[in-house]
C-alpha cells in the first residue's frame, strides 16, 4: 500500500506569514488506510468569507474579468467581535433604553465604543500591515475600531482576497462585482467578519415622482404638500410656537452625489423658511461621485423636507460615490444625534455580508445616542421587484429599515372622503391644510402594474427585538417594518421639492423619512430644553415608540383601512397573483404603529427616571507617562458629582477594547476614586500606536507605543454614567506583544488536549529557525512557551507567530494560562481547555483534504486536530508516534456527509503526526447529491463543516 503523507506547510502570502507547521516526510499509515493520496498542501492557510456574492453575478450575466486598470476605492473591512463583546454589546444597548438602568442614555463616544467593543489596536496594525504587503492603500480606521477602509488596484484585490471582480450586464447596465467569495488567511479568519466594495452595485434611493404637480386643486383633488401643510396636519405647528424649531440640533442626511446648494435655497426662499444652507461633507479618500441624475432628487426632498419640519436645525449632507460608506463616515464621526437616509435594497439582494455591516453599524450608531431612520419601500411587500435579474417571486422587506437598530417609516395616503381639510386657496407660504386628514394604506399599484405602495413585512435576516411587542404586532420570530408610517402618494398628495432648478412633487417612503428626521430634531431639542436630557440623543428610538402605543395611544393616528398588497413577481408582466398585509387595528405590517401627531409624541415621551439621576464626571490620570517595558503604573479613576452622598460603585477599566480589570470606588463627599495597576505589558498588548515620546530630562525622542486607557463608570440608581480616557507611552517597540491564540484548523477559540495551536502577536522570537524534527524542542531561537508553568512543544517560532502542541496531558475544562518568553521579556493569554474541540483540515475553499470530490459508497479519509481522543498506546507530547497501529476505538467518533450518518473505519494517529488524527469513513450510500458539509463529532462536540461534492 503506498504511504501516506500529510505535509502542513508554511505559505507565504506577500510579508504576511500564515501558519506555519511542518511535518517530516510520512512513512506508512496503518493498514486499514485507503490507497490514495495527500494532495499538496493539507493545512488550512485561507478562510472563506461568505455572503458576497450578489445573485446579479452569474454565468449569464458574465462579461469578462476587469481591466487591470480598474481601482477600487474605499473597500470596507467590518471587524469581528469576540463573543463576549456580543454579548456585551446587547445587554449595554438594552440597558440603554431601560430608565430603571445605571446605564439609561449612557451614550459613548465613539473610542469610547472602541475601546469597549471595538478590536484591539495590535491586530488592527496586524491587519493594517498585511493590507500594506499586499501593495493596499489604508484609507482610514473607523474611530470606533469595528471598520477599515482601503483602496488599490484590482489586481492587487484580487490576488490579496482570492477573488476575481468580473464585469456583469444587468439589465442593460455594466456593472462590476466578485465572481467568486473572497477570503483571507486563516490567521485573520478571527479578526475580519465581512467586507464591502468589492462591487459597484448601491442601495437604491427610494424617490418617486409625481407627474403634473398641481395642488389645492379642487378639480382634481390633488393637494401636494407644503412645509406648512404638514406642520398643520401632524401637529407640528404648536411646537413652533412654543420655540420648538429645531434650534441648537444637527441632522445628517445620507447620499451618493454632489448637489446644486441653490435648489435648497429655492425652496426655502418659496415657502418662506428662513436661509439655512446645509454642510457638505465629502467622505475623505472616496471617490467623488459629481451629480448623480439619479440620485440628486432624492437628495434635494431630503436635505429640503428635513430642513422644513426641524426649521432651525442644522442639516449636514455627507456624501460619497456609496451611501453606505456615507453612513458609516456619518456614525464613525459622530455628526449629528440624527441620521436620516433614504435607501435601501430588499434584504435577499443586499446579501448577509451587507446586511451585517448596516447591523454593525446600526449598534455603534445606538450606542453613540444616534438615531437613524430609513424608508421602508416603495414596492409594497414585495421589496425585491424590478429588473429581470431579481428573485422571481415572494414577500420580501428593505434593508436598512429592517434593522432592529433602525427606525423603518412606511407609507399612507390622505383620505379626505368628504370631509373639508383644504382652504380653496394658498396662503403666502403656500399652504391650504385645516387640520389632520384621516390616513389609509399608500397603494397606487395597478392591476398586474409596477407596485406604487408602501413597504412592509417580515425580515429573514433579523430576529425579533425584545422591544417589538404589542397588540397586532406578529408572533413570527422576525423583525417587522415599518415601525411607523406617514404621506407616500406621490398622485394624491405628493411633496414639493426644488430639484435642478425646477418645483416638482415627490412621494415615496423616501420623502417620511426626513419629516420624521425633523420631528426627531424637535424631540430632542424639547428634551434638552426641559432638563429632561442632558445632551441631544436617543439612540434606537423604537423602544420608547413601541411601549408609547399602549400607553399614550394618541401619540399616533392608527391606519386601519388599505393594504400593500402588489404582485407576487420580479416584473409586471410575469403574474396577477398578490401578496402583501392588510391594515387592522393596532399595529400591522401594512403602516406599521400608524402616522404620528408630533405634539402628542413629544409631550407624552420622557419617561419615569430618566431625569433623576444626578450627574457625574469622571477624569483618569495615571502615575507614569512614561512606563519601561518591565514598568508598572497605578491608574486612578475620580468620579464627581454635583450633590447626593458619596458616589458608589466599579469602574471598569480598558486598553484596546481588552478589560484589564476594575475596581470599586471609595471616598467620601462629592468624589469618590478607584485604582488599578497595570503592567506596562499590559497596555502594550492591547493598544499599541507608533508613536515618540520626548523625555523631559534629556530632551531625546524615544520610540515608543501609546496605548489608550479607557474607564467607564456605569453609575448607580443615582448617579448618571461617565467615562475617560488617557495616553501612555511605554518603550520600546520591541515589547513583546500576545495578541491571539487560535486552533491551527480552523482559527476558531476553542482548545482542547492535544490541538495544534497557533499564537500571533509582536515580539515572540528574534528569528525564524529551521523547522525542528521529532521530538519537537520546548525551545527555538532562544523562545520558550508554557502552559501553566510546563513548557510545551514548538513546531516553528518568528516575530510574529508561534505555533505549538497543547500537551496531552493538560487537565480538561480548566482555564490554562499559555506564557511565551524570549529575548528578556514574556506576555501572557488565558485559554480555556475543553475535553474535545475537534476541527477538519480543508483548503482555501473549506473544501475537505485531501479529497474535494468522492462517490456514494467510497472509503475516503479525513485529517484533524483536537479532537481529545486518546489512542492505545498513548501518544507522546511533542513526538511522533514510535511505532505500530496507533488507533482509537471508532465508537468514540461519528461522522455526518450532508447529514447523513456516515461509517467511520478507522481513527488514529498517522506515524509522521504530531498532534493530527487521521479518521477513515465510507460515503452513505443515501447522501445527498452535490456539494455538502462534513462534520465529525467527538465527545458531543461538532466540529465546524468543511465541504465535499458527492457524486452518484
Amino acid at each position: 500500500m503506498k504511504p501516506h503523507s500529510m505535509s502542513l506547510r508554511r505559505k507565504t502570502v506577500r510579508n504576511l506569514v500564515p501558519l506555519a507547521i511542518l511535518f517530516a516526510a510520512a512513512s506508512s499509515l496503518p493498514a486499514q488506510t485507503v490507497a490514495s493520496d495527500v494532495a499538496g498542501n493539507g493545512g488550512v492557510t485561507r478562510a472563506v468569507l461568505a455572503g458576497h456574492m450578489r445573485p446579479w453575478a452569474i454565468a449569464a450575466n458574465d462579461l469578462g474579468r476587469v481591466d487591470a486598470s480598474l481601482t477600487l476605492h474605499h473597500v470596507t473591512l467590518l471587524f469581528r467581535q469576540t463573543p463576549a463583546q456580543q454579548a456585551d454589546l446587547a445587554a449595554f444597548l438594552t440597558d440603554q433604553q431601560d430608565p430603571a438602568s445605571p446605564d439609561f442614555h449612557h451614550w459613548l463616544t465613539p473610542e469610547q465604543y472602541g475601546a469597549r467593543f471595538g478590536l484591539a489596536q495590535s491586530e488592527i496594525d496586524y491587519i493594517t500591515s498585511w493590507l500594506a504587503s499586499q501593495n493596499l492603500t489604508v484609507d482610514s480606521v473607523g474611530r470606533g475600531l469595528t471598520t477599515l477602509a482601503f483602496s488599490g488596484l484590482v489586481r492587487d484585490v484580487e490576488s490579496t482576497f482570492g477573488a476575481e471582480i468580473h464585469y456583469y450586464n444587468v439589465d442593460g447596465v455594466k456593472h462590476f462585482a466578485n465572481a467568486s467569495e473572497p477570503s483571507v488567511p486563516s490567521a485573520l479568519a478571527g479578526l475580519i467578519q465581512v467586507m464591502h466594495g468589492l462591487d459597484d452595485f448601491r442601495l437604491r434611493p427610494m424617490a418617486v415622482k409625481a407627474l403634473n404637480p398641481s395642488y389645492t386643486s379642487l378639480i382634481t383633488g390633488n393637494h401636494f404638500l407644503a412645509p406648512d401643510d404638514v406642520a398643520t396636519i401632524f401637529d407640528i405647528a404648536p411646537l413652533y410656537n412654543s420655540g420648538i424649531t429645531g434650534k441648537g440640533q444637527t441632522i445628517v442626511v445620507v447620499g451618493q452625489t454632489q448637489i446644486n446648494l441653490s435648489d435648497i435655497g429655492e425652496f426655502r426662499t418659496y415657502f418662506n423658511l428662513s436661509a439655512n444652507d446645509p454642510q457638505l461633507v465629502e467622505v475623505p479618500r472616496t471617490t467623488n461621485p459629481g451629480i448623480s441624475s439619479n440620485d440628486l432628487p432624492e437628495a434635494d426632498l431630503d436635505l429640503e423636507w428635513s430642513g422644513a419640519i426641524a426649521r432651525d436645525a442644522s442639516i449636514v449632507f455627507v456624501y460619497s460615490d456609496d451611501v453606505q460608506t456615507s453612513v458609516g463616515y456619518a456614525i464613525n464621526e459622530n455628526l449629528a444625534p440624527v441620521i436620516t437616509m433614504s435607501y435601501g435594497e430588499c434584504e435577499p439582494l443586499s446579501g448577509n455580508a451587507d446586511l451585517t455591516l448596516l447591523n454593525s453599524y446600526a449598534q455603534q450608531a445606538n450606542a453613540q445616542g444616534i438615531t437613524w431612520i430609513s424608508s421602508a419601500g416603495d414596492n409594497g411587500a414585495n421589496g425585491c421587484f424590478g429588473g429581470s435579474s431579481r428573485p422571481p417571486s415572494g414577500l420580501s422587506v428593505i434593508a436598512p429599515a429592517s434593522v432592529p437598530g433602525v427606525t423603518g417609516v412606511g407609507g399612507t395616503t390622505l383620505n379626505e372622503g368628504n370631509g373639508t381639510y383644504w382652504n380653496a386657496t394658498n396662503n403666502s407660504n403656500h399652504a391650504s391644510a385645516l387640520s389632520y386628514i384621516p390616513e389609509v394604506v399608500w397603494n397606487d399599484s395597478v392591476a398586474n402594474g409596477s407596485p406604487d405602495a408602501g413597504g412592509g413585512g417580515a425580515s429573514v435576516f433579523f430576529a425579533k427585538p425584545v422591544w417589538q411587542t404589542g397588540p397586532g404586532v406578529p408572533s413570527d420570530g422576525q423583525r417587522d417594518v415599518p415601525d411607523i408610517s406617514l404621506p407616500a402618494s406621490n398622485f394624491h398628495d405628493g411633496y414639493l421639492v426644488y430639484t435642478s432648478g425646477t418645483l416638482e412633487a415627490f412621494g415615496g417612503t423616501s420623502v417620511g423619512t426626513p419629516v420624521f428626521a425633523g420631528m426627531t430634531a424637535l424631540l430632542n431639542q424639547y428634551l434638552v430644553a426641559n432638563g429632561l436630557e442632558k445632551t441631544a440623543g436617543l439612540g434606537n428610538v423604537n423602544p420608547r415608540l413601541y411601549t408609547l402605543a399602549q400607553i399614550s395611544p394618541g401619540a399616533f393616528h392608527d391606519v386601519t383601512i388599505g393594504n400593500n398588497m402588489v404582485v407576487d413577481c420580479a416584473s409586471a408582466a410575469c403574474a396577477t397573483d398578490l401578496v402583501g398585509f392588510n391594515a387592522g387595528p393596532n399595529y400591522d405590517q401594512a403602516s406599521g404603529l400608524g402616522s404620528v401627531d408630533a405634539f402628542n409624541l413629544i409631550s407624552a415621551w420622557p419617561q419615569t427616571g430618566a431625569a433623576a439621576k444626578v450627574p457625574a464626571t469622571l477624569q483618569l490620570t495615571s502615575g507614569q507617562t512614561f512606563l519601561q517595558p518591565t514598568d508598572s503604573t497605578t491608574l486612578t479613576a475620580s468620579v464627581t458629582t454635583t450633590s447626593g452622598a458619596t458616589p458608589a460603585g466599579m469602574v471598569a477599566f480598558y486598553v484596546g477594547g481588552i478589560s484589564i480589570g476594575s475596581a470599586e470606588l471609595t471616598g467620601s463627599g462629592l468624589t469618590a476614586t478607584a485604582t488599578l495597576t497595570a503592567t506596562a505589558s499590559q497596555l502594550s498588548a492591547g493598544s499599541p500606536e507608533a508613536a515618540a515620546y520626548t523625555d523631559p530630562s534629556t530632551n531625546a525622542s524615544l520610540p515608543t507605543v501609546a496605548p489608550q486607557i479607557s474607564v467607564i463608570y456605569s453609575g448607580d440608581g443615582a448617579y448618571a454614567s461617565a467615562s475617560a480616557t488617557q495616553t501612555v507611552y511605554v518603550s520600546s517597540p520591541s515589547t513583546m506583544v500576545l495578541s491571539s491564540l487560535l486552533s491551527a484548523a480552523s482559527f476558531q477559540r476553542n482548545f482542547s488536549p492535544g490541538m495544534i495551536v497557533a499564537a500571533f502577536g509582536l515580539n515572540l522570537a528574534t528569528s525564524t529557525p529551521a523547522t525542528p524534527g521529532s521530538p519537537l524542542p520546548t525551545q527555538l531561537a532562544g523562545t520558550t512557551v508554557t502552559l501553566n508553568g510546563t513548557p510545551v512543544p514548538l513546531y516553528y517560532v518568528s516575530p510574529t507567530q508561534i505555533n505549538l502542541q497543547i500537551p496531552w496531558e493538560i487537565s480538561a475544562n480548566t482555564s490554562a494560562i499559555v506564557k511565551v518568553a524570549a529575548n528578556g521579556q514574556t506576555a501572557t493569554f488565558q485559554l480555556p481547555i475543553y475535553p474535545s474541540a475537534p476541527e477538519v483540515f480543508a483548503d482555501a475553499n473549506s473544501l475537505l483534504v485531501p479529497y474535494q470530490t468522492t462517490g456514494r459508497g467510497d472509503t475516503i479519509y479525513l485529517f484533524e486536530t483536537g479532537d481529545g481522543l486518546f489512542t492505545t498506546p498513548a501518544v507522546t507530547t511533542g513526538s511522533v508516534p514510535a511505532a505500530g497501529n496507533l488507533s482509537t476505538t471508532v465508537s468514540n467518533v461519528s461522522i455526518t456527509v450532508g447529514g447523513v450518518p456516515a461509517t467511520a473505519t478507522y481513527v488514529g494517529v498517522p506515524t509522521w503526526s504530531i498532534g493530527v488524527t487521521q479518521i477513515n469513513f465510507t460515503i452513505p450510500p443515501t447522501a445527498p447529491l452535490g456539494l455538502q458539509p462534513v462534520v465529525v463529532t467527538t465527545g458531543g462536540v461538532s466540529s465546524a463543516p468543511v465541504l465535499i461534492t458527492v457524486a452518484p
